[in-house]
Parts: structure tokens; sequence; C-alpha cells
């Protein structure tokens, strides 16, 4: 009997093990290809605690079997890539479970698409959901929490820990949990409890107050992180608060099943105005940064001089899919850009400040204040204060990827280094070795990221059936990594850790903090039936082992 037909009688969704769905499921948008043996599609939490418990009772037998929670599939870690069962939550568990306008809140299903969510809950709140990723038209919220989501508003909004208020999930055993926030004295009413929440919270609470120290300590010091189990955010002395959802958000799908998740939204100021800053003297970026953020930027985004190259060469390309009329116009306004190129030659990082407030007149005061903050350092500035300005850049800053992978026939995107951060005072030492490092490897490649706080997205193009490229994989991987911990940074700010990023923990925290991470994951998911080798467990050999098939990339 195959899996497939000891689960399907379980469940009230679907199970499903034909070749076309287990090949639709075997990928996201990392460099991996991982074949599952069924996909089932719960249709509410009761067939999510079935699948837990069937699954949990085969392990127990012996079976090697496991479950991984799978939402839209963007991630590009190969975070919801498994060989077992793939559980999939965006065919039925998709909806908006109810909207709290008066406390800007709202209730979904984790297969619920972000711009589904965004649309209703601006509709009936007037707020959203701030932390959302590049991905935004094409990701689910389940993933948004799995990886503990940013974007282009984090610099001022921060990622999705800070809006999760309460998740429902089912535990290792079948059981199901609401994690909150909780009081110390609520803390001690959970630890009584005589079941695996109780466990959970007891042994928990008892490896923090243990090794309170050294989770301190290996707290990344840079703005933004991913990676590991967020330990050191469980207990918040300040607020007498113990919250295991801090754990669960950015754990990947790898200690509980989330069924639902409560947000609190953010009304957003309805004007924007935005600096555009060329730079060409890397020397001075940290001191650039330091005078732009003195004016609160909503966002502050940067991309290299790759990416604005392309978006000269290629800049018909950017705008033919948007309609005649609109594309002439973000035509038109590319040229001042291709002049400057063609008088000045490439800036090494363009710089877009984005500033928002209640009056357009106030967004622009603010944009114009820190031009003239900057203005007596050497680089070249604009306002951009027109919609077809300020989208060209926005164009340029979200689409570069996908322009690059449309022009470069035979390549295929790569995500393996992809989501680097480190402190922007390191800027004028870490970029020249950031530079330098990748100059030893013949990849096409651009960089893009929240300069405002540090975070790098490096995406090269690689064809994994020439020798070379494979060989960059695995050795520029490590080598990125090491540069990044020699600067104190975080090898994950948003992507999190999956199979491309797991083996290099060790480069970021202490051996006691890889066994505390073990510790945690024992304590949840004693049996390793959650998402195995992700966050604990991943090794060197499953990147190798695991990769894309060369033969498989030169038709992606």
């Amino acid at each position: 009997m195959s899996l497939r037909d000891e689960i399907a009688p379980l469940i009230q969704g679907d199970a499903v093990d034909d070749a076309e769905t287990l090949k639709k499921y075997s990928r996201d948008t990392s460099i991996f290809e991982v074949r599952p043996e069924v996909v089932v599609f719960p249709k509410n939490a009761r067939d999510v605690s079935v699948i837990v418990t069937f699954v949990r009772a085969e392990k127990e037998k012996g079976r090697d079997i496991s479950l991984t929670p799978r939402a839209a599939g963007t991630d590009m870690s190969g975070g919801p890539l498994t060989r077992s069962v793939s559980l999939v939550f965006t065919k039925y568990m998709n909806v908006l479970v109810s909207v709290d306008a008066e406390h800007l809140e709202a209730t979904a299903e984790p297969g619920m698409y972000y711009h589904d969510f965004e649309r209703e809950t601006l509709e009936k709140t007037g707020g959203i959901l701030p932390p959302y990723p590049a991905s935004r038209e094409i990701c689910a919220l389940g993933g948004m929490i799995a990886d503990n989501a940013g974007g282009e508003l984090t610099l001022k909004y921060g990622k999705m820990d800070r809006y999760v208020k309460e998740l429902s999930v089912v535990l290792s055993d079948g059981s199901e949990a609401t994690f909150a926030p909780i009081s110390m004295q609520e803390l001690a009413e959970k630890k009584l409890l005589q079941n695996l929440e109780g466990e959970i919270y007891r042994n928990i609470h008892a490896l923090a107050e243990a090794n309170k120290e050294e989770v301190g300590a290996a707290r990344p010091s840079v703005s933004k992180n991913s990676a590991g189990y967020a330990l050191w955010d469980v207990v918040n002395e300040k607020n007498g608060t113990f919250d295991i959802t801090k754990l669960i958000v950015g754990s990947q799908g790898t200690l509980g099943i989330i069924t639902k998740a409560r947000f609190e939204l953010v009304r957003m100021k309805p004007h924007r105005a935005m600096l555009v800053i060329f730079l060409s003297d890397l020397a001075i970026l940290p001191e650039v940064v330091r005078r732009v953020l003195k004016f609160d930027p909503e966002a502050f985004e940067s991309y290299d001089d790759h990416t604005f190259t392309l978006a000269v060469r290629f800049g018909w390309q950017f705008l033919e899919h948007l309609g005649l009329w609109k594309a002439l116009a973000l035509g038109f306004a590319f040229l001042p850009e291709v002049w400057m190129t063609l008088t000045h030659g490439v800036p090494k990082l363009v710089l877009i400040a984005e500033f928002s407030e209640d009056s357009l007149e106030a967004a622009r005061h603010k944009a114009r204040d820190a031009y003239a903050e900057i203005r007596g350092l050497p680089v070249t500035a604009r306002l951009a204060f027109g919609k077809a300005e300020s989208e060209k850049y926005w164009k340029i800053r979200r689409e570069s990827f996908a322009l690059l992978r449309k022009n470069m026939k035979g390549l295929h995107a790569a995500p393996f280094v992809d989501d680097i951060v480190v402190h922007p005072e390191d800027y004028p030492r870490f970029l020249p070795e950031l530079s330098e490092l990748l100059s030893h490897y013949n990849i096409t490649y651009t960089i893009a990221g929240h300069i405002g706080n540090g975070n790098f997205h490096i995406i090269p193009l690689i064809n994994l059936s020439r020798s070379e490229h494979r060989k960059a994989v695995l050795e520029l991987t490590p080598r990125m990594y090491e540069l990044v911990a020699k600067y104190k940074g975080s090898i994950t700010g948003e992507h999190n850790d999956g199979i491309i990023r797991t083996p290099y923990l060790s480069l970021m925290f202490s051996p006691k903090m890889l066994v505390l991470f073990a510790e945690v994951k024992k304590i949840f998911d004693p049996l390793n039936i959650f998402n195995p080798g992700k966050k604990v467990g991943g090794t060197f050999e499953d990147i190798k082992r695991l990769m894309m098939h060369p033969a498989e990339s030169e038709t992606t």
C-alpha cells in the first residue's frame, strides 16, 4: 500500500502522488530539488492533527517518515522541500478568519496569499502587514512566518516576529496548542499542564534560565537575523513576559505546524517622497547612511553597479509589460540615468531613501532635509517627487533579478549566498572584500539590499551543468559566510537557514548554542518528524546531494 493510500482515508483534504504533482512540489526557488513521496492538502486543523498523529505513530514503529509544511513555495533556502510528506496549505487553508478594525488585528490561515490578505485587510481596516518580502505578489503567510520575513519596510517597521500576536499550532503528538505572550504568573500555570504543551513551557523556560548568559551573548548584534532559533527573545524581562511564538516564528516548520495566526496591522502614511543618491566612493557610505537615517526614512534601499548597468542596457525589457503609455513615460524618465552613465560612468551604488508622511508637503520636506544633510559629501543626489521618477527606481530595485534571468539565457537563479547582514559602519571594509571574493568566480550576479540596516541580497546566475558553477556553489558559500562572520554579521537576515545555510550555523554561533538549538528541537519534536535537516542536523553532504541535477538546470 502506498503512503498516499494510507493517508487519504484519514483526512477530509487530498493526498496526491501523481508524477506531475510530485515534480511540482519538489522545487521551491532554491538550487535544490527534492521529490516528496506524497503531497497532502489538509482542509482544516483536524486534518493536520490526524496527519501528525499518523506520522508520529509510524515513526515510533521505526519507519523513515516525516512531515514538512509548505505554503506558496517561494522560499530560497530549500526550507519546504522533503522526501517524505509535503503538507501544502494554499489549496484549502487559505482563509481570512477574522478582522478587528478597532484593535487593528487580523487572523488568517497559513495558506492565504499575502496579496489577498493585504487587499482584504486594507479594505476592512485601512491597515497592512508591513514585513512583506519582494515576493509579496506570490508568497503566502505561512512561509512569511516560517522564515521570519522582512523586506523594504523592515527598516521602519521591523520583521514578522514583531507582528505575530498569537499562533495556533499542532504539536508533534498531534495535540493543538495556542501560543501568545503570557505573564510569568500565566507561565507558572502553563507549566502545570500534564501534556506536551506543559512540557514545552517547563523545558524551554528551564533551558532559557539555565543558559541565560550564553543565550544573551549569542543574540546577533546586527539589525536583522533569521538564523537559528531566537531563544534570546523568549523571555522579555523588561515586560515580564514569556513568548513561545518567538521560537516558532522563523523555525521553518521544525517545531510545530501552524494552522492559524493572529497579526497586528499598521496603517501606513499615505504620501511619499524619494531621495536618490549615486555613490562612487564606498568609504563615505557609512556617513551617508548615518545622515539619511536621521530623517527616519520608511525605506532605504540600494542596488549595485551591475544592477544599474542592466537597467540602462535592458531598460525597455524592464518596461514593456507595463503597457505602451506607462512604459513610454517610465522610459523617458530613464534618460537622465543613461546620460549620467555616458558622461560620468556607472556609480558603485545607487541608494534610494523614501520618506512617508500624512501630507505630500511633509514627505517632500523630509526628503529635502535629508538632501541638504548630505550636500557637503562627495556624492551625486537628486529628489524624485513625481510618480514616474520614483517608480523607475523601485522598478530597478524590485525587478532587476527577473530582468537578469530573462536576458541571460541558459542560466539559473541560484540563491546560495543571497541574504547576508553586516553593520553599516563596516561597509568601507566589507564591501571591497566582498567584491574581491566574488571576482574569483566566473559568475554573473547582482547585489541589491536594504542599505539602511546592512542587509544585502546577492543573486548569482549559474548553470549547474557546468562543473565550475557547481564548484562555485560549494566553494563560495563557506568563504562568503566566513567573511560575514569576520564582521560579526548574520548569514541570513530574512531568508532563513533551510538546506543551504543550516550547515554553516557554526560560523555564527558557539558549539554550546548549537547544542541548545538541538535541545529546543528535541523539546518540541523528540522524534524529529517535523522538517528534519533544517535549522538543526543539516550537513554539507545534504547540499551536494540535493542540489539540482545538472541536466535539469539546463532547461530551467
